[in-house]
């Protein structure tokens, strides 16, 4: 089943035009990856979705109401004064989750031992793994990652892969932002690529490689995209 959808949607933001007839579909229980540079429009998709912005033209479809979609964007709105723990009470009291749930998660994230320190004295990347923490915390039916790992050490970023993988077994959609190619690879069961606010190749990863790689590279996703656009994803 569709869980989210774009149908020839469109936005601009004054003369620039950053989605131009974007068209796709991600599908209930899967990692679905959006790659593309920065300034690409990954992000305006991630809040047109999740109703954030509206679009200037096109249809647009999630099948989550809104207290059952997580998100996790660039900007982490948390509450710096307040400790890890006190951040995530804040969301017990919206979604009525037992305090358990919100130990457990500060645990998955690898915060464990991190529940009183106030969220000012926390580095970016423990930041980020709070944000993640807030975002699951209420089991989403669908959840939005805005380049989850991208402040985040390699040994953290794996357990950050092992628990996205683990919430999708689970039933839960997960929509991912990135421009790590190989995260793309190791994570997602389908990818778009999106470039100049158009998507310009869709497919599994390995499936894509396949198609443009003739020695089958499943690790040069990178490199398709470079022969696609002539350019790189700084």
């Amino acid at each position: 089943m569709i869980s989210a959808s774009m149908k020839n949607v469109s936005k601009s933001f004054g003369a620039n035009h950053v989605l131009k007839g974007v068209t796709f579909e991600t599908h209930e229980k899967e990692i679905f990856g959006m790659l593309g540079p920065s300034g690409s429009g990954k992000t305006t998709i991630i809040n047109i979705l999740t109703k954030q912005l509206s679009a200037d033209s096109g249809e647009c479809y999630v099948s989550a109401a809104s207290s059952e979609i997580g998100l996790m964007l660039e900007h982490d709105g948390l509450f710096p004064r307040l400790n890890c723990l006190e951040n995530l009470i804040v969301f017990e009291k919206i979604y009525g989750i037992p305090r358990a749930r919100s130990i457990e998660a500060l645990e998955r994230v690898g915060l464990g031992n991190a529940q009183k320190t106030a969220v000012e004295q926390l580095s970016k990347g423990m930041r980020q793994r709070l944000v993640l923490a807030r975002a699951v915390l209420h089991k989403p039916k669908i959840l939005f990652l805005d380049e989850p790992t991208s402040a985040l050490d390699p040994l953290t970023a794996r357990g950050i892969y092992q628990l996205i993988k683990e919430l999708r077994d689970s039933g839960t959609t997960i929509f991912l932002t990135t421009h790590n190619m190989q995260e793309a690879v190791h994570l997602c069961d389908r990818v778009v690529m999106l470039f100049g606010g158009t998507i310009i190749e869709e497919g599994n990863p390995v499936e894509i490689c396949d198609r443009h790689n003739a020695n089958k590279n499943i690790n040069d996703l990178e490199a398709v995209f470079v022969k696609l656009t002539g350019g790189g994803l700084e």
